[in-house]
């Protein structure tokens, strides 16, 4: 007999109650807010319509099925089983962090607040996760495959995203580094740079694809491509502007070898501190994942 259904479902603290574990109590997190002109009722409010979609989520599964609940800060720590139906309740981002621990499995984003969350990868409201986690289980609904980026250093470490890998120095301040796609290499001074998939396309790379004014279409959520942006390339005697956007297919990879003898780092996903250190030397390709990410709509 076959194991009954899992329902995973992932949370993130509230404002509410990250207010609360900073001050302790309600009133020392209202007075804190009154001092400054904000008012806790708001934030409140927000915390009470989370609670309530997730109760409804909760009630959904059916008593028959095995459930867990995991918040974001123990993904990590968190093994995800393959038939798993994953239930990410929070906003766009809780989806991206959940997406890299995962291979395949379902994904039900649910939106609690509609009225402040695009729900760009939580397009559904709770009331309609009891019919979905029963499709889902039986395989019975519409499942849209989204592109993931991977970072592989020639030490062996891997890094992977659903949106954008950034690779430059933790400060923000300048990063070199040497820069090699379709053939060409130049060495660059920057800001940093970004290789965003499809999905990130609607995020940070299309603010800096603006501040371009770039000559480059963006990927699709759905198309199998990456997008590169360089960051304020400064020229000079020794680092060059040329190369500095660029689209290329899945079968490709842009490679970055560091030159920088500290304070260097790649993270995805806009996680800073599950980074890696990018030392003087260390060299990254950066593709397209073979994970995906498989969203149910």
């Amino acid at each position: 007999m076959s194991a009954a259904p899992r329902v995973v479902v992932v949370t993130r603290a509230t404002d509410y109650e990250a207010l609360l574990a900073r001050h302790g109590t309600r009133e020392a997190a209202r007075f804190f807010l009154e001092t400054r002109g904000q008012s806790i009722d708001e934030v409140e409010g927000r915390h009470r319509r989370f609670e309530v979609s997730l109760g409804v989520v909760l009630q959904s599964i059916p008593v028959q099925w095995r459930r867990s609940r995991v918040d974001r800060a123990d993904l990590s720590r968190f093994v995800f089983e393959p038939e798993d139906v994953v239930v990410p309740v929070g906003q766009d981002g809780l989806v991206a962090n959940a997406a890299k621990y995962l291979d395949g499995q379902l994904v039900v984003g649910v939106n609690p607040d509609p009225d402040r969350f695009d729900g760009v990868l939580v397009p559904h409201r709770a009331e309609r996760a009891k019919r979905l986690l029963r499709a889902a289980a039986e395989g019975q609904v519409e499942v849209e495959v989204r592109t993931m980026v991977e970072a592989t250093f020639d030490d062996g470490q891997r890094l992977l995203a659903l949106n954008e890998v950034f690779l430059g120095h933790r400060t923000h301040q300048s990063a070199r580094y040497r820069l090699r796609h379709a053939g060409k290499e130049e060495r660059q001074s920057s800001s940093g740079l970004i290789v965003s998939t499809g999905t990130g396309a609607t995020g940070w790379a299309r603010s800096i694809h603006l501040a371009h004014h770039a000559g480059v279409e963006l990927p699709r959520p759905v198309d199998p491509r990456l997008v590169f942006f360089v960051r304020e390339a400064f020229p000079s005697v020794a680092t060059g502007t040329s190369l500095v956007e660029g689209v290329f297919p899945g079968d490709d990879a842009l490679e970055v070898t560091s030159e920088m003898n500290e304070g260097g780092t790649v993270f995805g996903d806009g996680i800073e501190d599950d980074r890696i250190d990018f030392r003087w030397g260390l060299r990254a390709r950066v593709r397209v994942a073979k994970e995906r990410l498989r969203l149910v709509r």
